[in-house]
This record gives C-alpha cells, sequence and structure tokens, in this order.
C-alpha cells in the first residue's frame, strides 16, 4: 500500500533548529528578547496596530484574555457548542458561564440569530470561533454586540490570516487569541498569542501571564505563571517567515480538491472571506464514520473528525448545556471530516486524496 498521508503535519526546518540552538547558545532561554521581538513581529504581520502578548499556550491566552477583558463570576459569554473545548473551557476557568448557542451551517460558527436570543442582563460577551481558518460572521456578530450592550471576543486558534472584507481576524473583537500548537498554520512549538484592542487590556494580559508583576517581586494582581520562553519565540519568529506561503499552498491545495472532489459536501467561502484552511472540511451526510475508516483501510488517507462530541454533550461541560437543542452542531457533529490540505503534500498526495474519497463516497451512494 502507498505511503500513508497524515491529516496534519508539522513543518519543522533547518532554520527553526538554528533558531533554537542560537538561544540556548546565549543562555537567556525564560521570556527575554526573543519573545519581546516575536510580539511585536506577529503584531505587524497579522493584526497592524494592535499589541499582542505572547503566552504559553493557546487554552492560557483565552483564559487570561478573558480575565484582563473583565469577565469573571456572575458573567455569561456567548459561545459555540461545536468546536474545541478550550472555548468554553476558558470562559469556565473565569468563574463565568459558558453559553452554549447552534451555529450556522456555511461558516461552521455562530449564528447570529441564535446568539440575539441568548442575550441576557448577564452578558458580558460574544465569543465566536473562526473555525477551521473561515472567519465567523462578523459583520452581523460586531453590529448585535454593538447594539446590545455587550463585548466581543475571538477565538481565533485556526485562522493566522483569515480576514473578513479586508479586516483581519483578531481585529475584531475586545481581544482575539491565535494557538500555536503544532499542528497549527504556523507554531512555535506550543504557546499561544493574544491580540488586543487596547493598551490596557494588553497590560492586563502581560500581569497575568507573569505572576501579577511587571517588575520583578512587585506583584500587582494575583497572577498565573503562563510565559512563553524564548526557545518557542525563536520558533515562532522563523514561521511568520513562512506562514504566507504555506497559506497560499494551503488556498491552492483547497481549490485543487474542491475542484474533484464528488459525493462530499466542500466547504463554501463566504463572500468577501478569505479561508486559510488550517481544515479543509467537508461534509459526509451518510456513515461519516464508515467514510473515515474506509479512506484509511482502503487507501492509506488520514483525516480527522473536528468535533465529534459537541462542548454541551461533554460530561466536563455538560453542566452547561442541560436541555439543550443545537440541531446544526448535532448534524455536523456527524457529518464533518476534515481531509489533508498541509503544505507538506505533493501533487501525487493531492490526487490519491481526490481518487479515495471519489472512491469510497461512490461506494457508499
Amino acid at each position: 500500500m502507498s505511503e500513508f498521508i497524515p491529516p496534519a503535519k508539522p513543518i519543522i526546518g533547518d532554520e527553526e533548529r538554528a533558531a533554537v540552538d542560537r538561544v540556548m547558545r546565549s543562555g537567556m532561554v525564560a521570556q527575554g528578547p526573543e519573545v519581546s521581538a516575536f510580539e511585536e513581529e506577529f503584531s505587524a504581520h497579522f493584526v497592524p496596530g494592535r499589541p499582542s502578548v505572547a503566552v504559553n499556550s493557546g487554552t492560557a491566552g483565552l483564559h487570561l484574555g478573558l480575565l484582563a477583558a473583565g469577565v469573571g463570576a456572575g458573567d455569561e459569554v456567548i459561545v459555540p457548542s461545536f468546536t474545541f473545548a478550550a472555548t468554553g473551557n476558558s470562559v469556565a476557568l473565569t468563574g463565568g458561564t459558558p453559553v452554549f448557542v447552534d451555529i450556522e451551517p456555511e461558516t461552521f460558527s455562530l449564528d447570529p440569530e441564535a446568539v440575539a436570543a441568548a442575550i441576557t442582563p448577564r452578558t458580558r460577551g460574544i465569543m465566536p470561533v473562526h473555525l477551521y481558518g473561515h472567519p465567523a460572521r462578523m459583520r452581523e456578530l460586531e453590529q448585535l454586540a454593538a447594539q446590545r450592550g455587550v463585548a466581543l471576543y475571538e477565538d481565533a486558534a485556526q485562522a493566522h490570516g483569515a480576514s473578513l472584507d479586508g479586516r483581519p481576524v483578531g481585529s475584531f473583537g475586545d481581544f482575539a487569541m491565535f494557538s500555536l500548537y503544532p499542528t497549527k498554520n504556523m507554531t512555535s512549538g506550543e504557546g499561544g498569542m493574544v491580540t488586543t484592542a487596547t493598551d490596557e487590556i494588553a497590560r492586563r494580559v502581560k500581569l497575568l501571564r507573569n505572576q501579577g508583576m511587571e517588575r520583578q517581586y512587585e506583584n500587582e494582581i494575583i497572577g498565573f505563571n503562563a510565559r512563553m520562553t524564548d526557545i518557542h519565540a525563536a520558533i515562532g519568529r522563523v514561521q511568520l517567515g513562512k506562514v504566507d506561503a504555506w497559506t497560499k499552498t494551503r488556498q491552492q491545495n483547497a481549490a485543487f480538491l474542491d475542484a474533484n472532489l464528488r459525493g462530499v459536501v466542500v466547504p463554501p467561502v463566504a463572500d468577501g472571506a478569505v479561508h486559510v484552511y488550517h481544515q479543509y472540511t467537508v461534509r459526509v451526510p451518510d456513515d461519516r464514520d464508515g467514510f473515515v475508516r474506509a479512506l484509511k483501510a482502503e487507501h492509506n488517507v488520514g483525516s480527522g473528525v473536528y468535533y465529534p462530541i459537541p462542548n454541551h454533550r461533554l460530561p466536563s461541560l455538560a453542566p452547561f448545556g442541560q436541555g439543550l437543542d443545537l440541531p446544526e452542531t448535532e448534524r455536523a457533529a456527524r457529518e464533518v471530516v476534515s481531509l489533508p490540505v498541509h503544505p507538506s503534500l505533493s501533487q501525487d498526495d493531492l490526487e490519491r486524496i481526490v481518487t479515495a474519497v471519489n472512491s469510497v463516497a461512490g461506494a457508499g451512494a
């Protein structure tokens, strides 16, 4: 059988290894000049004019961003249930309540009408997820937040470089979080980046990540140890120089699949949206799990299901989701499959993926 095609693959090259070695030789391994430079370069690259704060994970970025924005006990934040659990977890970790609402089927992100119906006097903010690298319905959500007097936050974990109407994701909310996990469109090995609308929120995130202190031993607030190391920042700085080319390749690979796949529903792209294809996610209306098994067993093609269990049905978050009826969320959890489009793929790989999908989808017809 042909070599396995993985659904995702970190890309670490000689430049990243050299950057790590440079930091190790310098003796400055903890948060230092590499982190500061990475923050400035990340802002300039993805969200010009907004400060960025590096932390040790995407989840930490969401948690600290929410705390810095004032979310706490008694507050509600409206989030999708169809996403990774970190979104709801981060709200719960503040002492607030994640309020799960349904998605709309095209972008797999928050349905603005469902959001509007869920706003209560306790609602502090709305936190859409730019899932799979496609921007959420930010036109409607931004307008709704302004009309109802609530804040807007962004989970941009999967959306480095995505945009809507020429505005980059990360520029809509009081803060946004970009994940730097190994399989994201760019990585620092592990980490997250919080971009903020104001210097005040940025300063609070910096305090929270560093035991509540800006100057050593002068702790101003209760904080955490969520610092990024210079080792991780050095990797991220190298990847910043590569991510645009990788994104273009992802988009080209996605276009090839769009044009050639049969028997599945390929991902639509909204007018004015730039999709960066962290995941290329199709819908398989009938027997998705059998489709996934056949891709691997018969063609050695990997895929991923993101996410098979909605957050409101997870044991950890179910107390916040009792009695909910989220039909589009449930349908997506039954139907979605993410196919490889990562930049490591060759043309032969792409053709194998098309052959595999069309064969399996046709066999199931």
